[in-house]
């Protein structure tokens, strides 16, 4: 966006309309999501919630403990990786990771979230704040790859899951082919991200502490952990009689394939119930349980931050020596 030419009150009347519809934006997806899911009808969600005394103090304060410590670990991440560009303050890290959540609900496996980032740091500091959010997610990832695989590899084994290694093997190929024209072309140094060129692009990542990167993978770490754990309590909260062991096996599997499937983020959901129902089916959990998780989880996670990230989508204002650009 461009608004240099216009006058203040206009631009600000732009930046008021933009703000407006993010927030109207989200809160309609997440209304349309609750109340017309087909796979899990909202009042019947409730009853099940009720039946299984998911509303009782105790279990409340603990679920609400477990998804404001994930955040938590997610802001410090956001905190300690940007440090290496700029000194933010963790109040400064927390109204930047809740209001690019909010921002994100309706992009596409929340690439919003990038330039939602972004704006809240003046133009000259833009595209290293845009790669740093690229890290953050990496490492992210990451481990959820790392997590994931034993986890899938201990269920195959565990569980005849019938994969066709075939087709497994011809998807391994391509990857493998993928990978080697992009180090053909990283080495050509003719490419760019944002403005960047690969040797400046690797350089950048390369000039970042090694202390800031393990820091960042740990807490990844402990933050997948976190939201994990969070999944196996309601679990057992549902009643599924399942050991921490055999439950970590199915949700890092489900984590994993969920997380390579393209979709837009305010149905991810419907992505991770689509394959948390399959795989938990095969360790004889009933598809309303799994789906009834999945939401709760959702909610509890994404849905939660959101309103809170609102907020500080309201009360956004870009930096001083910003003239609306973006």
């Amino acid at each position: 966006m461009h608004f240099g030419s216009l006058p203040y009150k206009t631009k600000q009347f732009f930046l008021l309309l933009i703000k407006l519809s993010i927030v109207v934006g989200a809160f309609y997806f997440i209304y349309k999501k609750l109340t017309e899911n087909e796979e899990l009808d909202f009042h019947v969600f409730i009853e099940f919630l009720r039946e299984n005394d998911i509303f009782s103090t105790k279990t409340i304060l603990f679920l609400l403990f477990l998804s404001t410590f994930n955040w938590f670990l997610e802001i410090l991440k956001w905190k300690n990786l940007v440090a290496s560009i700029e000194i933010i303050s963790f109040k400064n890290a927390l109204e930047q990771s809740l209001g690019s959540l909010t921002a994100s609900l309706f992009t596409p496996n929340r690439i919003g979230e990038y330039g939602a980032k972004a704006i809240y740091y003046t133009s000259g500091k833009r595209k290293k704040i845009v790669l740093i959010n690229l890290l953050s997610n990496m490492m992210q990832m990451g481990v959820t790859v790392l997590f994931g695989s034993i986890g899938l590899l201990l269920l195959n084994s565990k569980y005849d899951l019938n994969i066709n290694y075939y087709n497994v093997a011809k998807f391994l190929v391509l990857i493998i082919v993928v990978v080697i024209f992009t180090i053909f072309g990283l080495k050509q140094n003719k490419f760019k991200i944002k403005g960047f060129s690969t040797r400046r692009l690797l350089q950048f990542f390369k000039n970042i502490s090694a202390k800031t990167k393990i820091i960042g993978i740990l807490v990844s770490a402990m933050k997948y952990l976190v939201f994990s754990f969070q999944f196996y309590y309601l679990l057992h909260i549902f009643g599924v009689n399942a050991s921490y062991y055999n439950a970590m096996i199915v949700i890092t599997s489900m984590y994993l394939l969920a997380s390579i499937i393209p979709s837009v983020f305010i149905f991810d959901v419907v992505i991770k119930s689509s394959v948390a129902v399959y795989l938990f089916s095969i360790v004889g959990v009933n598809d309303f349980t799994t789906l009834s998780i999945v939401t709760l989880m959702w909610l509890l996670n994404f849905v939660l931050p959101s309103l809170f990230g609102s907020y500080y989508i309201l009360n956004f204002n870009l930096p001083k020596d910003n003239n609306l650009q973006c």
